[in-house]
């Protein structure tokens, strides 16, 4: 072989391995670039309330300040009027990782998380900022952790207003009025224990079926927030509203725990940020809404009328309290932890 043969040979030696690297770096490159979409992609979140509700508004905060934060590593794409299932499908499917982020309220979470049920305990916080200084301090640290032990990382605290009774027969200001009212509660067998402890009948139902079950008389009331009984027009089928203020159920905006793990530390100090600055702006929200929504059903002519002492409704939750220590005995620590605070 001469020396342009040789030289013809290793050329062309050298096509082939420059061509051998190209297919080889553009299958890496393929690869690389599938993976950053793979977790590029819109996180799923779920929410059971309308667009423009201050829960619906909020989530929506999160989401654009985790893109702004994490510089568009996390997105999202919330999916409201709970389009994605109820609360119980939700908080299964984040459990599985297939509900990304969410806003759940902590009555029916109780059901996954036994600790949570402390807060659906009746008149376990004063009021409303009660429930905020107690949630945004060690005991909502400390419910947070029992919450990652079952698949949901919290990383802030909404507002839900206080709960009273609402019915279609009379006004309630004595336990006594419950007596023999059938009223629709959420699924929760502390609300069940709430209104039987009251003389009342409890029928856990979906919120959704609430307002044809008013109307035909499956029910004769049902307990609620202000916005919840203006926005829904239950006020149209049960007019008598009493301020009971019997719950303050705190929400979360909650993250699958599967997702939180595969976040950078950083990304995850991001999506606290987020998180608590969306509760912030929700919680002005709703402040707002809940004071429009009173005065749009006290104008539309509902009877209200308010307990001035709630001592004795108080006093018939002992045997509910009870039942719910001996069922989770932790709770009774919680109970401690959450009436320390001032």
């Amino acid at each position: 072989m001469d020396f342009n043969e040789a030289t013809r040979g290793t050329t062309t030696m050298n096509k082939v391995l420059s061509l051998s690297n190209l297919t080889t770096l553009a299958a890496t490159l393929c690869l690389c670039l599938a993976g950053s979409q793979a977790m590029a992609k819109d996180w799923r979140g779920w929410n059971i309330h309308p667009p423009t509700y201050p829960n619906s508004i909020a989530l929506e905060n999160f989401v654009s300040l985790a893109a702004q934060l994490t510089d568009g590593e996390v997105t999202g794409e919330v999916y409201h009027n709970a389009t994605l299932g109820n609360q119980a499908d939700a908080i299964s499917q984040m459990q599985l990782g297939s509900i990304d982020f969410a806003n759940f309220n902590l009555g029916p979470l109780g059901t996954t998380v036994p600790a949570a049920n402390v807060v659906s305990l009746p008149f376990i916080f004063k009021d409303i900022d009660h429930m905020h200084r107690v949630m945004d301090g060690e005991f909502g640290d400390k419910l947070s952790a029992a919450m990652a032990e079952e698949g949901i990382i919290s990383l802030a605290w909404y507002d839900s207003g206080a709960r009273s009774f609402y019915n279609s027969e009379r006004a309630i200001n004595t336990p006594s009025d419950v007596e023999g009212l059938k009223f629709r509660v959420m699924n929760n067998e502390l609300f069940v224990g709430m209104v039987e402890a009251l003389g009342g009948n409890a029928s856990p139902m979906a919120f959704s079926e609430v307002y044809q079950s008013l109307k035909t008389g499956v029910v004769d009331g049902a307990e609620n927030n202000w916005p919840s009984y203006e926005s829904t027009n239950h006020y149209e089928v049960a007019q008598f509203y009493s301020d009971t203020g019997h719950l303050i159920l705190p929400e979360c905006v909650c993250v699958s725990k599967q997702v939180w793990d595969g976040l950078s530390a950083v990304n995850q100090e991001s999506l606290q940020i987020a998180a608590r600055a969306s509760a912030d702006l929700q919680r002005r929200l709703w402040a707002q809404r809940a004071a429009a929504s009173r005065q749009a059903v006290l104008d539309a002519g509902i009877q209200f009328n308010t307990i001035a002492d709630k001592a004795a409704f108080q006093n018939a939750m002992a045997p509910v309290y009870a039942a719910a220590i001996e069922e989770t005995p932790v709770l009774e620590e919680l109970i401690n932890d959450i009436q320390s605070v001032e």
